[in-house]
């Protein structure tokens, strides 16, 4: 990761200058020096010994990948939404990197290939290089969560455009499958079980929303204890999102799977549509679990609909897996194994004359 840089001709007397335009060079060398020994936490051995931090791209090598038969790259870009404001608010700046990688490398994973390296972006309004340095810490820390390296980035300073306090993050990553092992679609059967698996809370989605509940109509504040929570709103809404892609790995390695769902933007039912194919339906029961308490204070606070709240948050599911049902007892054995809670929450059925290729059945267990 290399700080943004600016070269031109030296000015004398009073002319202008990048420093006086609001760009600090010296804060952003500084936080890639800070930054240094959180990125090289996440080396995989194929980045290992190629370069180092700051230099104009991240090296991968490739030579790895010669183990493959036909090796198909899969990427993903994402970033982290309005929970950023939070972070900001609560001067918490560590955790926030979990997040953006998390909704990388769990889209990655979804066709079931292996994460391999991400690229981040953090733009700022002004370079506070421990608060730069505790962000890139957060990405580094979700990395290694996630079993990838972290090659590179960019931090770019935007004065005038963003406040001294302002900043945003987002993320891009590479991972490989196997061209005959790809996952989706065209793997699943009628019969299969849908199985679930915990989110961590909102994760990354629905901030939006959950910022005019919480502030907007219920009049909360991020210090408010919460006794549902048993910790305050603040430390609930910034828990960090689960990394899931080391255990869908695990998952392949020892079940069956046909195909995953990440739970993003658009809740459960609609990403879980994405990879049912033409004439299968996924029928996913709510009596097999209980949204955790942070859902119903939004439905709650804010009067939403529960239709409303299914297309916006997660709902407390994160990722799905969809497994023939003679795998699903193994499947669920080893996400135990590895302290992800999963349930078969659903199956595959003929879709009828039904128009969506997922729905939500039933009430939510109380």
């Amino acid at each position: 990761m290399s700080a943004e840089s600016f070269e031109g001709a030296p000015h004398a007397g009073t002319g202008a200058s990048y420093a006086a335009a609001g760009v600090d060079i010296e804060a952003g060398d500084r936080a890639v020096e800070l930054m240094k020994e959180w990125v090289k936490k996440t080396q995989r051995p194929e980045v290992a010994g190629l370069g180092g931090l700051g230099g104009f791209a991240g090296l991968f090598d490739a030579s790895a990948l010669k183990r493959f038969d036909r090796p198909l790259l899969a990427s993903a870009t994402d970033g982290v939404g309005t929970k950023v404001d939070l972070a900001r608010k609560l001067g918490v700046y560590d955790t926030i990197g979990h997040d953006l990688v998390g909704m990388v490398v769990d889209d990655i994973v979804v066709c079931g290939a292996e994460p391999l390296f991400m690229t981040d972006y953090i733009c700022v309004g002004k370079v506070h290089p421990e608060r730069v340095a505790a962000i890139v810490k957060g990405i580094a820390e979700g990395c290694v969560l996630a079993g990838c390296s972290l090659v590179g980035g960019e931090t770019a300073e935007h004065p005038g455009l963003l406040g001294p306090d302002d900043f945003d993050v987002a993320g891009a990553g590479t991972g490989v499958v196997e061209a005959d092992r790809v996952l989706g679609a065209d793997r699943i059967r009628k019969g299969d079980a849908v199985i679930a698996m915990a989110s961590s809370g909102l994760h990354s989605n629905g901030y939006s929303l959950v910022r005019h509940v919480v502030f907007d109509r219920a009049g909360m504040s991020l210090e408010q204890e919460v006794e549902e929570f048993g910790r305050t709103l603040g430390e609930e809404l910034l828990e960090p999102t689960k990394i899931y892609s080391l255990d869908c790995l695990a998952l392949i390695r020892t079940a069956e799977v046909h195909a995953f769902s990440h739970v993003t933007g658009g809740g459960l039912a609609a990403n879980l549509a994405r990879v049912v194919p033409e004439g299968l339906h996924a029928t996913v029961d709510r009596s097999t679990w209980t949204p955790g308490a942070v859902f119903d204070l939004v439905g709650r606070a804010g009067q939403v609909e529960r239709l409303e709240l299914e297309k916006t948050l997660n709902m407390g599911v994160g990722m799905i897996a969809v497994v023939p049902q003679e795998s699903a007892d193994v499947a669920l054995a080893t996400l135990a194994d590895r302290g992800v809670d999963a349930w078969v929450a659903g199956e595959i059925t003929d879709r009828g004359e039904r128009a969506s290729g997922a729905e939500l059945t039933g009430d939510y267990a109380k």
